[in-house]
């Protein structure tokens, strides 16, 4: 994929054009800022410059929502009351609660409850959270695999295994000679349609290790609606991360 270049507002907005089977021109921008643009190979270039260029006042709003977001480590957590958790697509709240009993982490009606015995121990309630998403990650990953595995069964597709990583610039990558999906442990913030999507994403990978037009078509008859679903992984989920 070559770089391309179009100037907005003074700025230089760069961007990638990657040519595959596609209904509608679709720009995306990665949790890493690159910006990429898919369109078919009948699009002419001057028709994507002009379509970037206006996009140019969302591309650079949102890039610098993404800075803000890649200039966030986690260590600035503050595991206090207050503080916003993103689970499934949706927003909740936390609650710090004291307990003499069994430390464990919950949600319930918008919050989620991080019930520790020490208030002061920053280190423990970190551990709490990365538990508790690893352990819902897990869940809810193999729930999905259950769901589209047997659309591909048919095509002899082994059923293979899912591991977590943290990922910057992807959501999931199919493994082929150790048959594992690895699936970006921040993809349990998206809704479970969007988990969905990446995880037969990574499936047909197992059939076709390209993204070349024999991966859309199966994409396309599987998942008629995967583009949208891929929006809002790429425009909503990032940008709370």
């Amino acid at each position: 994929m070559n770089k391309h270049q179009i100037v907005y507002a003074n700025q230089i907005i760069e961007f990638e054009i990657e040519r595959k089977k596609v209904k509608n021109v679709n720009l995306n921008i990665k949790p890493d800022m690159t910006i990429m643009v898919s369109a078919s190979e009948k699009v002419p270039l001057n028709f994507i410059y002009d379509f970037v260029k206006g996009k140019g006042a969302w591309i650079l709003k949102n890039v610098k929502t993404f800075e803000s977001v890649q200039s966030y480590n986690q260590s600035e957590r503050e595991y206090v009351s207050g503080e916003s958790y993103k689970y499934l697509g949706k927003q909740y709240r936390l609650r710090i609660e004291i307990t003499t009993e069994e430390e464990s982490v919950k949600y319930f009606r918008g919050f989620i409850i991080l019930m520790v015995r020490d208030l002061s121990n920053y280190a423990r309630k970190a551990k709490l959270m990365d538990e508790w998403y690893r352990e819902k990650a897990l869940k809810i990953f193999g729930e999905s695999l259950d769901k589209q595995y047997p659309f591909v069964q048919k095509y002899g597709i082994k059923r293979p295994k899912i591991e977590l990583r943290v990922m910057k610039a992807r959501w999931g990558s199919a493994l082929i000679n150790s048959n594992t999906i690895l699936l970006n442990s921040e993809l349990i913030k998206a809704p479970k349609h969007c988990i969905d999507y990446v995880v037969l994403h990574e499936l047909i990978h197992f059939q076709y290790n390209d993204h070349k037009d024999s991966f859309y078509n199966m994409l396309f008859s599987l998942m008629p609606d995967w583009e949208k679903r891929k929006a809002v992984l790429d425009e909503e989920i990032v940008r709370d991360l």
